[in-house]
């Protein structure tokens, strides 16, 4: 599909990225390869010297997952992607590319909890300091800056609580600043919100979740929105300054994917964290159909939300499209197609009341996933979440009788049936 017509977002789902080759393939071809011939000697040098593009070694580019990158760059409305090898790869490797030792980010609290390990433990013995914020406080933000900060980041939904972050008053803050901002999208997927519309500069998607949506790979995927200008930019010299890696290239000067040059030039090159081309085949399979399932998936939630809500046994549910949700506003600002199918309600009695329930299940499954076609539940605080202190806890608002639920796209009135059971059996 020739990518500068103006097609729908369903239309370039099923065609960016991929405009035919030699073979005549409808389907994009798998290139199962580690490894690319040179034409010759000089043609090899101007590849590594990135005069030229080409494939040099699928460690930094495979054609096949430049397919992969094109339609979730197109989708998203990018300049250029690059394709990782986990949604946990992308994120080391993009805040790597910016941060070196001394160096800090700000991030909300209300994430992931393995992202907070990676933040708060992993980076600190690197070196680089992540001060987390309340995503609701805007002031907290300004608040947190220092000559240091290189990077501001935040899930546009958050987990477990699906709080809701506003990206467009982040994102002015982040930029009179002059720094970048970057939007976990992977609850959302594009279709149901393009944070670079809203000011973000990067997205970075676990492209295991939605963007899959069948279970099987682990993948992750940064999106470069390119309006992020590095030129004359103090905090960034690693972008304005020579680099040593390719004899003086300054990576400032090489367009609006600055990024994700050096990104895949440089980090990807150095560790290696480089996405299989088999896993991006069948991402491209699930992508085909990705606005069908996401309205599935938010029809779905809903109809669950509400029935959580008018369970006695439930004390809150913490969905944004409920109109009792506090974040009901924002989620309908920027996600007007429906606020995902990820979200945590709390059960009376705690974690012994939790466990019960979860454990009474019999069609959704306790798993430690989200962004399935299947229904899957989870408890944060011994999974997902555990790594977490209790401080770290108590800041997300993480306590033992919160339940993590990504709904699927099997018929509703089972799902609910299901939960029915479920709650009958901790009464009993």
């Amino acid at each position: 599909m020739k990518t500068d017509q103006k097609y729908a977002f369903e239309t370039k789902m099923i065609h960016a990225g991929y405009e035919g080759d030699e073979t005549h393939s409808v389907v994009p071809p798998l290139f199962q390869t580690n490894a690319y011939y040179y034409d010759s000697v000089e043609h090899a040098q101007s590849l590594f010297e990135l005069k030229e593009a080409g494939n040099i070694y699928t460690r930094i580019t495979n054609p096949t997952n430049a397919f992969f990158e094109e339609r979730v760059a197109a989708l998203d409305g990018g300049v250029g992607a690059l394709a990782f090898s986990s949604g946990h790869a992308a994120m080391f490797n993009a805040i790597v590319n910016l941060c070196c030792v001394g160096d800090e980010v700000v991030s909300s609290c209300n994430i992931y909890g393995g992202a907070v390990n990676m933040f708060g433990v992993s980076l600190k013995r690197l070196g680089i300091t992540v001060r987390f914020v309340d995503p609701d406080d805007l002031s907290a933000w300004g608040a947190a800056v220092s000559d240091k900060t290189k990077l501001f980041f935040t899930e546009l939904i958050g987990n477990p609580h699906a709080n809701v972050s506003d990206i467009e008053g982040i994102a002015e803050i982040a930029h009179k600043n002059g720094i970048p901002f970057m939007v976990d999208g992977t609850f959302c997927s594009p279709y149901l919100c393009r944070p670079l519309e809203f000011g973000a500069d990067y997205v970075v998607h676990s492209a295991t979740k939605f963007l899959s949506g069948h279970g099987q790979v682990m993948a992750g995927v940064i999106v470069d929105g390119g309006s992020f200008s590095f030129k004359d930019n103090p905090r960034f010299p690693l972008f304005n300054q020579p680099d040593v890696s390719y004899h003086g290239v300054v990576f400032a000067d090489t367009g609006a994917a600055a990024f994700i040059l050096r990104l895949r030039a440089l980090i990807m090159r150095d560790l290696g964290s480089c996405l299989a081309p088999f896993n991006s085949f069948l991402i491209m399979q699930g992508i085909e159909t990705l606005s069908l399932r996401m309205e599935r998936h938010c029809e779905n939630a809903l109809k669950i939300a509400e029935f959580l809500e008018g369970n006695e046994q439930v004390e809150r549910v913490n969905y944004p499209s409920l109109k009792s949700s506090k974040y009901y506003a924002l989620a309908k600002k920027y996600m007007p197609k429906g606020a995902s199918s990820v979200f945590s309600f709390r059960i009376v009695g705690g974690k012994e009341r939790a466990a019960k329930f979860i454990d009474s299940l019999c069609l959704i499954q306790n798993v430690s996933n989200l962004g399935d076609i299947r229904t899957q539940i989870s408890h944060p605080a011994t999974t997902t979440h555990s790594q977490m202190s209790a401080e770290q806890l108590k800041a997300s608002g993480i306590d033992g009788g919160d339940i993590r639920i990504s709904v699927g796209l099997e018929n509703i009135d089972d799902l609910i049936n299901d939960m029915k059971n479920a709650f009958r059996s901790c009464i009993q």
